[in-house]
């Protein structure tokens, strides 16, 4: 039977892509509007980033100025750091959808699903509990390694609009990372799969070292990240579409087997008659004696 792969209509996949734009820019508006809602309280988000600066101390975690202080003498390095945290994390996440929805589109939907419910718990914690980056409060110590070194994707938090810079908590750079890294590894085989990892942790050392998250805003960002992808169904296995090709289909008849003939003196279960069974020759008949 001749099987080939239906490719979906083109229309149909215009208006999924349509539907997928479409909800990127409502997650968008959506972010742009808590920036707003926010920009009027830098006090508070500057007093909640010294309490979890003096929290991450209780905790005994390393000191965010202990990781940049060494680094902040090679400028290449700084740069690198720089560049990373601002021209990768979001193509890197488009790249992945994309590539998810044309070959893995059971996973491409789940992590769609996990990064839009990240994204909307992250809005509420932004609007919520405003908290100021490491590198716009005194009390940490750390550089602005944007602005001294370049490049940089904020401005002055007064004259900036086009970014929320108190919006630290949970640090989105570190969820999205994870995210799609376990996506990935989820359509992968072998040792190398286990590879993907390496964005999200370069992500978090980035994230810390350029003064633009506390270490709690990842491990924040990676708890709510396990509790989404927890309550998320898994995906099933992506399957294609399969039709039949034109014409009657014959179905497959399996012939009977042949029955053979016995020779002649044997019976059919293949064992020969007994003695008193056969019938006697004329040399053993008695009219043949002298």
């Amino acid at each position: 039977m001749d099987i080939t792969r239906a490719a979906p209509p083109r229309p149909a996949a215009w208006r999924r892509a349509a539907r997928e734009l479409a909800l990127v820019a409502v997650l968008f508006l959506a972010y742009k509007v808590g920036r707003q809602v926010v920009a009027d309280h830098a006090e508070l988000a500057l007093a909640n980033g010294e309490w979890i600066w003096r929290l991450e101390r209780l905790l005994r975690l390393p000191a965010e100025a202990a990781v940049q202080g060494p680094l902040l003498s090679h400028e290449i390095l700084m740069r690198l750091a720089n560049s990373y945290y601002a021209f990768v994390h979001f193509p890197a996440t488009v790249l992945c959808l994309v590539w998810l929805w044309l070959r893995r589109p059971a996973h491409y939907l789940r992590l769609r699903r996990a990064l839009a419910a990240l994204t909307a718990v992250a809005l509420v914690l932004h609007v919520c509990v405003p908290l100021a980056p490491p590198r716009l409060t005194e009390l940490t110590g750390l550089v602005d390694t944007g602005t001294r070194f370049g490049p940089s994707v904020y401005g002055p938090p007064d004259t900036d609009q086009l970014s929320n810079q108190y919006a630290a908590m949970p640090s989105l750079h570190v969820g999205w990372a994870l995210a799609i890294a376990l996506a990935l590894m989820a359509v992968t085989v072998g040792r190398r799969r286990w590879l993907w990892l390496v964005h999200p942790l370069v992500t978090a050392l980035v994230v810390v070292v350029t003064g633009n998250h506390y270490w709690l805003d990842g491990l924040v960002s990676v708890a709510l990240l396990v509790a989404i992808l927890a309550v998320l169904p898994r995906p099933a296995p992506d399957r294609p579409a399969l039709v039949e090709a034109a014409g009657p289909v014959r179905p497959h008849v399996v012939p009977a087997p042949r029955r053979t003939r016995s020779p002649p003196g044997r019976r059919s279960g293949g064992r020969r008659p007994a003695r008193s069974s056969r019938r006697p020759r004329p040399s053993d008949s008695p009219c043949c004696w002298r």
